[in-house]
């Protein structure tokens, strides 16, 4: 628990000093999700056969 508290605390004094605490992750961090992944990903999956890369 003390770890937790250490944590707790370490972003408070963060928040003090520098405002909102930066996110755990980052958009980088992140998979993309886009409309455009959804629609390449069914192309992909309903591809027909002769259509296959080599």
């Amino acid at each position: 628990m003390d770890g937790d508290r250490a944590e707790r605390e370490r972003r408070r004094t963060l928040a003090e000093i520098f405002g909102d605490v930066l996110p755990e992750t980052t958009a980088d961090d992140r998979p993309d999700r886009t409309p455009a992944d959804d629609e390449e990903r069914w192309y992909r999956e309903n591809r027909p056969p002769h259509h296959e890369p080599r």
